[in-house]
Order: C-alpha cells, then structure tokens, then sequence
C-alpha cells in the first residue's frame, strides 16, 4: 500500500496530465475549426465591391486623398465613405500586393481566392484570440482557460448552415474589411477596461499605451458605421450606468457640488481615452450625412421603422442559429441563478446577459436612423446586427465557462450533453463544401475563360455573377473588374467582358 505522500503525488502526477491532455485537445479544436474554416472560405467567390475599393475606381479615390472627411466638413461634399478611409486603405493595400505576393507558390487566380480566405480566417483567429482572452480572462496563450473560451464559441463561427442568419464571417472579403475586422478591433481597443472591471482594478495603462490606444481610436473612428454605431451605443450604457451608480449613493441627487465633486473622483486616464474615442464617433457620425449612398437609396422614416419589425422577425425564424443561441443564453441565466450559489461573479455574468438585452434593444431601435440600402429591404440583417451577434457569442461563452468549472455531478452531466448536442447541430450544419449556387466553382471557370481569351471584349459563357452581386450585362460595367484582374496578372492586359441576358 503506497504511503499517504506517495498517493498525493500520484494524484497530483495524473491531474497535472488530465489538464496538459486537456489544453492540448483545446488546441486541435480551434486550430482544426480554423483550417476548416479557411478550405470553407476558398471556395467562396468574389463580390462587387472588391475590385472598385481595391484598385480603388473614380468613385472610391476621393476618401484616400481626403482621411478625415474635410471636403464633407467644411464644404458639405457628398461622396463614397467619407468617414471609411482605414476600411478603404487596408482593402487597397491588401489586394494590390497579398495576391500577387502569393504567385510565388500558387497561380494566380488561386492566389485571389487564397488571399480573400487567409484575410477572412486571420479576423477568424483574431476573434478567438479575443473572445477567449474576454471569456477566460487571460492573454496568455499557454493557458487552457482562453482556449476554453476559444472552443466554446468555434462552433458559433458559421461559413455554410446558419451563416446568412448569424454568420459573422462574411461571404464576401468586402464586408469583412467593414464590419467583423473593424469589430475584432473594438473588442480590441475595450480590453484594458474590461480586463480592470473584470479584476476590480483601476484601468492601468502607460502614457506610451494610452498613445497607442487613441492611434487606435482614430482608426477605429473612421473605419465605418457599424464600429460608431456600437461604441456610441456603449457610451450611452456606461454613461447611464455611472449616473445611476452616483444617483443611488446619495440622498441628494439634485444638488450640483455633488455631481462635481464625483466628477473630480473619475480617474483621468480612462475619461480622456472615452472621451477623445467619443468626440471622434460623434464626428464620424456627421460625416456619414454626407455619403453618397445615402443620397441613392432613400426611403422615409416612418417607413423604415415599419419595416424594422419584419426584419426582426425574419431574422429569428428563417433558421434555428439564432433561436437555439438565445436559448442557450437563457439555460445558462437559470442555471447561474437557479442552480449555482450566488456570488459576484455569477451576478456580473447574469448582468451582463441582461445588459446585452438592453444593448440589443436600442442598437436595433436606431438601426433605422442609419439610413435605407435597397440590399437591406427590412433594414435589419446579420452584418448590420453583428455586434449584437458577437454580444451573444460572448455571454454565451462567458456563462458556459463558469457553469463547466461549478456545476458537479449529475447535474453536470446533464448540462455538458444539452452543450454537446448544440454544439454539434451548429457543426452538422456547417458543411465543408459550400453549395454550389454559393461557390466559385463557375466563376473560376469564367476568369479562366477571360485568361485564356486573346478578345479585348470577351462574353462570358456562365450564368453567375463574376466579380459582382449581378451578371454585367455591358462591357462597360466590367471596368474596374478588368482593370484589378490585368493587375493580378490574370490577363494579359485589359480585358473587358459582359454575360448576354438569359444565360
């Protein structure tokens, strides 16, 4: 019979083993997803905005000759992204030079697609790295704890199956420069302050840091709508939530000196950052009065509220994605405040569900005000509601992590396969190979054709769209298109194509 000490560094010995087995097998499952996912994003083709931002055509240059929307400003100019620059560069800079770059070891219109996949599984991969910091509460890679996190919401990341319903990785590379990039970046840009509110410790940041972080801001500030409109929503819950702290904590809310004297309590450090973060959403805001979209696509308001509960409604019954998450969100609410003691962190995890509620609720009530896109017919869709989707993916992820490491026993068990059987319908449905009316199998046939032509005007002999939301029915509508494609080296030179109606 081995001595009590022997038997406790056995024990120690086979736990030290269970938790290295354990991390690694976290390990594999993110980085299995991740390659997964990028053989998913190869084969999706190439969209319509790519190639008038990428090189960038006449309607696309005014923004990078003007960062800051100062023709907007002083002059009430009405042009394309006046308040997009950072969006727009890092398009330009991609894909003038990654593809081309990625000729070394592959031929170039694979290099296109590969491009496009490696850009959209590197925001992939930004955004475990972040939502397993946020849920596990640690940077450090070594740590099972944020790869917990990272696999817990792998699942949630959908190519194929629920991705026009909750997809936060787009189809198209364009869109993923706009929203889920820009969105990898405020979550981000917010990590200081919620890794000091998640430790109960003031938001410690050098001088030298805090300089990175307005860098940052500026970036941030002019890279789109959706990024503005999140942290303007943000802004508003944490101003209302310090209101309502101070006004609880007195008896004399009324009183001036009061509210003065817990302004001068607030550390600087944070407030200067907020607050030049804010000053410049507010100003991007204005800016996007005067986008030219704005100007072609109009529908009044009235109508765009009408519409606004359709597209609530559409969103949550078109599949079961978004259904079974809030479903998930709210077995993890009961089983926090039902079925595990009540301590501080159960309350912030709970009240964070209940703030993403309320985020939810007025971020959709002022989706209307951002203007009518006729490729948005009910306003709301899963790109214009990706905060609101990565909110989820989040508490999601944050409660399910606290309920595995406090539930015990049975009741564990149980919990553990209801996660097991969701988890595996949002992976049932993620095929690998996408569909063929979503692919690029006819479009690489088509630059194919275009490569192989020796015709400067070439019809094209597939019926999909090819570098475009809709067939080009002109020659001339292929301009930019032809001009990127010479670029990539796909053609020998410029090389303008149509499709004729009915193919």
């Amino acid at each position: 019979m081995l001595p009590h000490s022997d038997v406790w560094r056995e024990a120690m010995y086979l736990a030290g083993m269970l938790k290295t087995v354990t991390y690694w097998l976290l390990v594999a499952v993110v980085l299995l997803d991740l390659g997964y996912s990028y053989l998913q994003y190869y084969q999706m083709p190439l969209d319509g905005d790519l190639a008038v931002i990428a090189l960038p055509s006449e309607l696309c240059r005014q923004v990078l000759q003007d960062p800051f929307g100062w023709a907007a400003f002083s002059r009430h100019e009405v042009y394309i992204a006046p308040n997009r620059f950072f969006a727009h560069l890092a398009m330009h800079l991609y894909f003038r030079h990654v593809p081309l770059w990625l000729q070394q070891v592959t031929d170039p219109i694979s290099s296109v697609y590969a491009a496009c996949a490696l850009f959209k599984t590197a925001v992939q991969a930004l955004l475990f790295y972040l939502l397993g910091v946020y849920i596990g509460g640690t940077y450090r890679l070594s740590s099972y704890r944020l790869w917990l996190g990272a696999a817990l919401v792998a699942p949630l990341f959908q190519a194929s199956g629920y991705q026009m319903q909750m997809g936060i990785i787009d189809h198209s590379v364009s869109y993923v420069f706009f929203y889920a990039f820009p969105l990898a970046l405020l979550l981000l840009f917010f990590l200081p302050f919620y890794q000091a509110a998640y430790f109960g410790q003031p938001l410690r940041l050098s001088w030298l840091a805090m300089l990175a972080f307005m860098g940052l801001a500026v970036v941030l500030a002019f890279n789109g709508p959706i990024v503005v409109a999140a942290a303007s929503v943000l802004f508003l819950g944490i101003g209302v939530h310090w209101v309502g702290q101070q006004w609880r904590a007195t008896r004399q809310p009324w009183l001036a000196s009061y509210w003065v004297s817990r302004l001068r309590t607030v550390p600087a450090k944070p407030v200067l950052l907020l607050g030049f973060f804010a000053v410049l959403c507010l100003y991007s805001l204005y800016l996007g009065r005067y986008e030219a979209e704005s100007y072609t696509h109009t529908l009044p308001l009235f109508e765009r509220y009408r519409l606004l509960p359709k597209g609530v409604y559409k969103q949550l019954t078109v599949k079961l994605g978004l259904p079974l998450l809030i479903a998930l969100l709210l077995l993890n609410r009961y089983v926090l405040r039902r079925l595990l003691p009540f301590t501080p962190t159960t309350e912030r995890i709970t009240r964070g569900i209940q703030w993403l509620g309320l985020f939810a609720l007025v971020y959709v009530l002022l989706l209307p005000l951002g203007g009518y896109r006729n490729y948005r017919p009910l306003i709301l869709r899963r790109d214009s509601i990706l905060p609101i989707i990565l909110g989820m993916v989040y508490c999601y992820g944050s409660s399910s992590w606290y309920v595995v490491h406090h539930l015990a026993g049975k009741t564990l068990r149980w919990y553990l396969a209801a996660l097991g059987v969701c988890a595996a319908i949002y992976m049932a449905v993620d095929q690998p190979r996408i569909a063929s009316t979503d692919n690029n199998d006819c479009e690489r046939l088509a630059l194919q054709q275009l490569a192989q032509s020796s015709e400067p005007v070439v019809r094209l002999g597939t019926s999909c769209t090819v570098m475009a939301f809709e067939q080009l029915t002109e020659p001339s509508q292929s301009e930019s298109n032809a001009q990127l494609l010479a670029h990539w080296r796909i053609t020998k030179g410029k090389k303008l194509y149509y499709q004729a109606p009915g193919w």
